[in-house]
């Protein structure tokens, strides 16, 4: 997942993070978004954020997970502790093999859906974290890579 990491201008893995690999989850049934957000929730607790940052991130992740089962026929989701300088965080990161994103621009702004939702997911999960990254490419499946710092 270094690749991600990067993009986003990561610079260390945590020590835990450099102990533990990070942990990917299915993301093919709603089951699955539920057991997500536990799982986030949890980490951002285990790190100590407070409530309105896991209540960010949560909101952030499910949109993320449900538009990665919605438009990218499912997929998975990497969640990893990072260090950047005197900031810990967590990153997430959402990756399916579906047709991936034309024009992205397009794909951010409030309002534009390509199926029958608000069009809200993606721009909204922008707004709700602190760094966000998308790697995509027509036919070539979408990575979403957020994350979510803090001072230590």
């Amino acid at each position: 997942m270094l690749g991600a990491g990067a993009r986003l201008g990561l610079q260390e893995r945590t020590q835990a993070g450099a102990q533990e690999a990070a942990q990917v989850l299915p993301l093919h049934t709603d089951e699955d978004v539920v057991r997500l957000r536990k799982q986030v929730r949890d980490s951002m607790v285990a790190m100590g954020f407070g409530l309105i940052e896991q209540t960010k991130i949560i909101t952030a992740a499910s949109e993320l997970a449900r538009n990665t089962l919605r438009y990218g026929g499912g997929g998975e989701a990497h969640i990893e502790r990072v260090r950047d300088g005197a900031r810990l965080g967590l990153e997430l990161s959402f990756i399916d093999k579906g047709p991936g994103i034309e024009d992205i621009p397009l794909a951010l702004t409030d309002g534009y859906t390509s199926g029958g939702g608000l069009g809200l997911g993606l721009g909204g999960a922008k707004r709700l974290a602190d760094a966000f990254h998308i790697d995509t490419a027509p036919g070539m499946g979408t990575t979403v890579t957020i994350a979510k710092w803090k001072l230590f």
